[in-house]
């Protein structure tokens, strides 16, 4: 009888310190993955990385054939040459004219002031008087000819920007730091606008996806530090972690996750961030403890 009350309480014992080292949730890592795509349509010169490489941002990792979009533009700086050219004979004939309009008013000016003595004639103020009309509607006429000249440079003006902009957009510029998880092009290959070149992602720090019941809800908060645990060859790996994020609505329990409460119907989505050691991949599972 004595060894049977032994055999039950240690049986109970061991109950209870499985009880106690019971995660509360599971789930698995992910993480923000961003599939880098072509800005412009051509042969990829050179595309720099491989899958598991680790990115810089703002590092340039390969560039897109350019030699039509150049063409373009010096053909476009030659017609804004030509078209200048027309603009400076049209501004030479302005000036032309107006340095006959300043000599043409200090005459008018001279003739009004021998006039108000009596020294010259109504009729020379009238010609003069219509010299001036006449110079200043030749400017006005020469002015509104240079205007559509002005417009049309303005015009290879905007066209020179956008192929500078295409130029830009040929030179594929890594956006974030991170580590390449797949590459979908290769140098010489034909790319257009759009097209996937690669996928990376920062991994240095992992998003934990678990679920929680309705009733643990009161022991969680933003900010909280948890404990994450992951198998290891020696047993399990602990982590610390801090939770990021608490759905604001319920959920039917995921297929593949399970939760403290096995019969729970509804449970919230949380995020655990844990900073990466290296270890933790994308898709790997996980337990969290309160």
């Amino acid at each position: 009888m004595k060894n049977i009350l032994i055999i039950l309480i240690a049986l109970t014992l061991f109950s209870c310190n499985k009880s106690d080292n019971e995660a509360d949730a599971f789930g698995n890592f992910e993480a923000t993955e961003i599939t880098i795509s072509a800005e412009a349509n051509g042969k990829i010169e050179f595309l720099n990385l491989e899958e598991g490489d680790v990115l810089q941002e703002n590092a340039i990792v390969g560039q897109i054939d350019t030699i039509q979009l150049y063409l373009n533009k010096q053909q476009l700086l030659a017609s804004k040459n030509t078209i200048y050219s027309k603009s400076t004979n049209v501004l030479s004939q302005r000036n032309v004219l107006n340095e006959q309009l300043k000599t043409t008013l200090i005459e008018q000016k001279r003739i009004q002031n021998m006039f108000s003595e009596s020294a010259a004639t109504k009729r020379q103020v009238d010609e003069v008087n219509g010299k001036v009309s006449v110079l200043k509607q030749q400017m006005q006429s020469v002015e509104t000819q240079n205007a559509p000249i002005i417009n049309e440079v303005k015009s290879i003006d905007v066209q020179i920007e956008k192929i500078n902009d295409q130029l830009k957009k040929s030179k594929i510029i890594n956006p974030v730091s991170g580590t390449v998880l797949a590459k979908y092009a290769e140098p010489n290959e034909i790319t257009a606008f759009g097209k996937p070149l690669y996928k990376i992602a920062n991994l240095n720090e992992m998003t934990l996806r678990v679920y929680f019941s309705e009733t643990q809800l009161a022991s969680i908060k933003v900010g909280q530090e948890v404990n994450v645990t992951i198998d290891d060859k020696d047993g399990t790996k602990p982590y610390k972690g801090k939770i990021s994020w608490i759905s604001s609505s319920a959920e039917f329990t995921p297929k593949i996750i399970q939760t403290k409460e096995e019969r729970v119907n509804l449970v919230y989505a949380v995020k655990v961030i844990v900073k990466n050691d290296g270890a933790l991949k994308i898709g790997m599972p996980a337990e969290v403890k309160l």
